[in-house]
């Protein structure tokens, strides 16, 4: 990490915890906020935030590891989350399943090459009579079919444009 991108980071977290008079119940907001941001929580991070709110790193370590919506890894920028409940595989999760790895040409627990798409299992959703359900970051699809995983996906490349390595491919095929 560069160190702009540390004093950003650090910035980020001291903001947000000032807000909170630096007291612990403002951690789970500067978590959810560096995850948003940076698309996952580094080390510097988890460090940074157990400073601010004067507490031991390891504490702060076991509420990112305890959510299953904080990550240590790097994430893509949208992180699709099917839901796994019973209730959503009698409404046919497994083909949704199937459709989204293929779409997206990865495998649950995996990030796109070009670093726009996560996919995830989730535990409910709290959608179980419109299942099969899922989530792209924190909007919620209910009665998601293979067909109407396609347009999602393809509505999320339109509506955000190219990635990054997506424009560094264009350019180069252009010279």
């Amino acid at each position: 990490m560069l160190a702009i991108e540390k004093d950003q980071l650090k910035n980020d977290i001291w903001e947000i915890a000032k807000k909170f008079d630096n007291h612990r119940s403002g951690l789970m907001p500067v978590l959810q906020h560096i995850q948003r941001k940076y698309r996952y929580i580094s080390s510097e991070a988890m460090q940074e935030a157990a400073d601010a709110f004067r507490i031991h790193p390891v504490e702060v370590h076991g509420v990112v590891s305890f959510y299953s919506f904080l990550s240590t890894d790097k994430k893509g920028k949208y992180i699709v989350r099917l839901c796994r409940t019973i209730s959503c595989d009698m409404a046919g999760k497994r083909d949704i399943a199937r459709q989204l790895e293929n779409d997206l040409k990865i495998k649950f627990g995996e990030t796109t090459k070009d670093g726009l798409f996560s996919l995830e299992f989730t535990n409910c959703l709290g959608m179980c009579d419109q299942g099969p359900a899922m989530m792209v970051n924190e909007e919620v699809f209910t009665k998601v079919t293979p067909e109407g995983v396609a347009d999602i996906i393809e509505n999320y490349r339109r509506r955000f444009g190219p990635t990054v390595s997506q424009e560094k491919e264009v350019q180069h095929a252009h010279n």
